[in-house]
C-alpha cells in the first residue's frame, strides 16, 4: 500500500468525522471503520466514471448501511463527483446535497435511496439479475458491451434483517455471480455489542444460500480486501459476500470500538485524538491534501479512459450487429416502442372477467410488443395471472427468460424490482395478493420516494377471495396505498379499466402504480374506457344538470352503483354513478374537469368500495355516506359476505334515498 493511498483513507474518514461534527448529527464510526475498504474497492476495483454519473456499463455502488451518508459523499467528493466541498460542509442541513441518508435522484453519483436496513441489499440483487438478463440479451463474442458489477457495503445491521436473507437465498439460487457484498462486520449495533441479539455465524449462512465467502481478518489491510474482491471477481458461478473485520470508529481512541461511536458526534476533544492519532497535521477542516487531490485525479482519469474504451467497442457493435443497438436503444428509452392508446386490440374484450384475469390477458398483449417486459410473482403466478407465454423463466441457466420467479418472498422481490428500475433497461413488474403489501410496504415506499416506475399487480382485492377468510381479505390495505405519497393507486372495475391500469402504469414514469384487481369476475361495461384514464369519470350520467344525488366506487362495487342508478330512477330519484378507479390521477386533472364530474353544489353522495372507509370522506363530504368495511372480515364464499356485510343493490338504493330525503 501506497503512502497516498493510507493518507487517501485518512482523508475520508477526517472529511466524514468532520462533517457529524459540524452538523451536530450523523454516525462517524461506520465511515472511519469502513473507508479501507470504501477506498480499495473505489481506487482499485470499481469500473466508474465520476465524469459520467450514468454510464451504463459502469459498476454499481449500493450503500446499504445507509446511515454511513458522510462515507459515500466523502467518495463522491474526493473521486471527483460533482459534489462540492459547499455540499460536505452542508450535511443533513435544509437544502443541502447532503442529507442525512443518500437519496437517490438528489445527489450525483447515488444509485439508491437507503437508510431502512436491508434494502440496499435487496435492491442490489435486482440491479445484478438485470445485468444478467441483459448480458445474456445483447452480449455477443468479442462484445461484451453489458459487463458490470454490484458492490454492496453492508453492515451488522443489514444481516440481521429478514429481507437480505430473503434476498441472499435468491441471489445464491440464480447464480448472479457478479453480485459482490463488501461486510464491515464490526459486531457493534446501536444498543451495544452484537452477541446481545445476534450471535450467527453468518458466513455460514451465506454458504448454505449459496454464496462464495471470503474473510479479511484486518480491516485496514488494503491489499488483502483488493485481493478479496479480486477472488471474488474470479468465481464465475456464485455471488460472494467478503466479510472483513473492523473497528466501528476507528481512529478515534476514546470512541473505538464502542457503541457511542455508532450515531452521534466524536465531539471536538475526540475529532482533534483521532487526527493525532492518525497523523493528520493539518489545522484547516475539510482540508484535501494536495498529493490526495492529484491521486484521485488520477484515478477519475483512469474512470474517463474505461468509458471511452467502453464507447469504441460500443461503436463496432453497432456498426456489426445494428439491429441490436437498434433494439438497445428501444430498451433503454422511457418511451413506449407502441402506440397502445390508438391500437384498438389493447383496448378490446370480448365479456366480464375477474380483472386479475383482465390483467393476464393485457400482460400477454404487451409480452409481444414489449420486449424489456419483466416480471413474476411470490409464488402465485397461477393465481395472479402473471405468467408471460413463451417468454421463458430466468434462471441460473437461462438468463433470457423474463418470467421471474421470486419464491415466498415478497419484501425481497419488491426491492428487488426497484433495482431493475434503478439499473435501467427493463420494464418490471411484481406480483403477489393484495393482503401480503404488508410484507412489502418498506419497498413499496422507497419505489415512491424515488419515483421508480415499478408496476405491483396485487390481486384478490376485498372480502370476495371469501372462503380463505380474514387472514387473506385486505381491509384496510387500500387506504394504506393511497396514504404513500407519489403512489398510484388503480382498481379497475371491468376489462376496460384494467387495460386503463396497465396503460397508466407504463406512462407514469416517476411514480409507481399498484393495479388492485379482484379475484372474482366482473361485468364489462359498455360505458368503460379510455376515460379511465382521468382517475374518475362519470359513467352513468342523470338526467338534470344537477342530480340528485352521486353515487361512486371503485372496482367490483362499481357494478353495484350501476344497478342501483335504474333502480333510484324509477324512484323519481335522478342519480350520477362515478367510476373512481385511481384517487391519486384523479386529483392531477383540472380543477374544472373535477367539478364536472363531482358539483360541489351536490352534497348528496354514497361512495361504495369493499375495504375502509378512509380516505373516502374527502369525496362525500360531511353530508354524505359510505357503505365501507371497518372491521375485518370472515370466512364464507364471496357472495355471502358481500350480502352479510351490505355490499348489495338494495343497500344502495336504501342508503341513497335516506341521503336525498334527509
Amino acid at each position: 500500500m501506497k503512502q497516498v493511498e493510507m493518507k487517501s483513507v485518512n482523508t475520508i474518514r477526517i472529511l466524514s468525522a468532520e462533517m457529524v461534527e459540524k452538523a451536530k448529527s450523523g454516525h462517524p464510526g461506520k465511515p472511519m471503520g469502513a473507508a479501507p475498504m470504501a477506498y480499495a474497492l473505489w481506487a482499485r476495483q470499481m469500473k466508474h466514471n465520476p465524469t459520467n454519473p450514468n454510464w451504463v456499463d459502469r459498476d454499481r455502488f449500493i450503500l446499504s448501511a445507509g446511515h454511513a451518508s458522510a462515507l459515500l459523499y466523502s467518495l463522491l467528493h474526493l473521486f471527483g463527483y460533482d459534489l462540492p466541498m459547499e455540499e460536505i460542509k452542508q450535511f443533513r442541513q435544509w437544502g443541502s446535497k447532503t442529507p442525512g441518508h443518500p437519496e437517490y435522484g438528489h445527489t450525483v453519483g447515488v444509485e439508491t435511496t437507503t437508510g431502512p436496513l436491508g434494502q440496499g441489499f435487496a435492491t442490489a440483487v435486482g440491479m445484478a439479475l438485470a445485468e444478467a438478463h441483459l448480458a445474456a440479451k445483447f452480449n455477443k463474442p468479442g462484445y461484451d458491451v453489458v459487463d458490470h458489477y454490484t458492490y454492496v457495503l453492508a453492515g451488522d445491521g443489514c444481516m440481521m434483517e429478514g429481507i437480505t436473507a430473503e434476498a441472499a437465498s435468491l441471489a445464491g439460487t440464480l447464480e448472479l455471480d457478479k453480485l459482490i457484498v463488501l461486510y464491515d462486520s464490526n459486531s457493534i449495533t446501536i444498543e451495544g455489542e452484537t452477541n446481545i441479539a445476534f450471535r450467527e455465524d453468518v458466513g455460514k449462512r451465506f454458504e448454505a444460500h449459496g454464496w462464495q465467502v471470503l474473510k479479511v481478518e484486518d480491516g485496514n489491510d488494503i491489499d488483502a480486501i483488493s485481493n478479496a474482491i479480486e477472488e471474488a471477481k474470479a468465481e464465475k458461478k456464485k455471488p460472494s459476500l467478503i466479510v472483513i473485520t473492523t473497528e466501528i470508529g476507528y481512529g478515534a481512541p476514546a470512541k473505538q470500538g464502542k457503541a457511542s461511536a455508532h450515531g452521534e458526534p466524536l465531539g471536538e476533544e475526540n475529532l482533534k485524538a483521532a487526527k493525532e492519532f492518525l497523523g493528520w497535521d493539518y489545522e484547516e477542516e475539510f482540508f484535501v491534501p494536495q498529493e490526495v487531490r492529484e491521486h484521485m485525479d488520477s484515478l477519475k482519469e483512469k474512470g474517463i479512459q474505461a468509458e471511452k474504451a467502453w464507447q469504441e467497442k460500443w461503436e463496432a457493435y453497432a456498426k456489426e450487429y445494428p439491429d441490436l443497438a437498434k433494439e438497445w436503444e428501444l430498451w433503454h428509452s422511457d418511451e413506449l416502442p407502441v402506440d397502445l392508446i390508438n391500437n384498438e386490440d389493447f383496448w378490446k374484450f370480448e365479456g366480464g372477467d375477474a380483472t386479475r384475469s383482465s390483467s393476464g390477458k393485457v400482460i400477454n398483449r404487451l409480452a409481444k410488443v414489449l420486449p424489456n417486459l419483466i416480471g413474476g410473482s411470490a409464488d402465485l403466478a397461477p393465481s395472479t395471472k402473471t405468467l408471460m407465454d413463451d417468454r421463458g423463466s430466468f434462471s441460473a441457466e437461462n438468463r433470457t427468460g423474463s418470467n421471474l420467479h421470486f419464491g415466498v418472498r415478497e419484501h425481497a422481490m419488491a426491492a428487488m424490482a426497484n433495482g431493475m428500475a434503478l439499473h435501467g433497461g427493463l420494464t418490471p413488474y411484481v406480483s403477489t395478493f393484495f393482503v401480503f403489501s404488508d410484507y412489502m410496504k418498506p419497498a413499496m415506499r422507497l419505489s415512491a420516494l424515488m419515483g421508480l416506475p415499478v408496476v405491483y399487480v396485487l390481486t384478490h382485492d376485498s372480502i370476495g377471495v371469501g372462503e380463505d377468510g380474514p387472514t387473506h381479505e385486505p381491509i384496510e390495505h387500500l387506504a394504506a396505498a393511497r396514504s404513500i405519497p407519489n403512489f398510484t393507486v388503480f382498481r379497475p372495475a371491468d376489462p376496460k379499466e384494467t387495460a386503463a391500469g396497465w396503460y397508466a402504469a407504463l406512462t407514469r414514469k416517476n411514480s409507481p402504480t399498484a393495479l388492485v384487481l379482484s379475484r372474482q369476475n366482473l361485468p364489462l361495461y359498455e360505458e368503460t374506457g379510455k376515460e379511465a384514464l382521468k382517475g374518475a369519470y362519470i359513467l352513468l350520467d342523470s338526467e338534470k344538470e344537477t342530480p340528485d344525488i352521486i353515487l361512486m366506487a371503485s372496482g367490483s362495487e362499481v357494478e353495484l352503483v350501476y344497478k342501483a342508478h335504474g333502480i333510484l330512477k324509477e324512484k323519481g330519484i335522478d342519480a350520477r354513478v362515478v367510476s373512481m378507479p385511481s384517487f391519486e390521477i384523479f386529483e392531477e386533472q383540472p380543477e374544472e374537469y373535477k367539478e364536472k364530474v363531482l358539483p360541489k353544489a351536490v352534497r348528496a353522495r354514497l361512495a361504495v368500495e369493499a375495504a375502509s372507509s378512509f380516505g373516502w370522506h374527502k369525496y362525500v363530504g360531511i353530508d354524505g355516506d359510505t357503505i365501507t368495511i371497518d372491521h375485518f372480515g370472515a370466512s364464507a364464499p364471496g357472495k355471502v359476505l358481500f350480502e352479510k356485510f351490505g355490499f348489495t343493490v338494495e343497500n344502495v338504493v336504501e342508503k341513497a334515498e335516506k341521503l336525498v330525503r334527509k
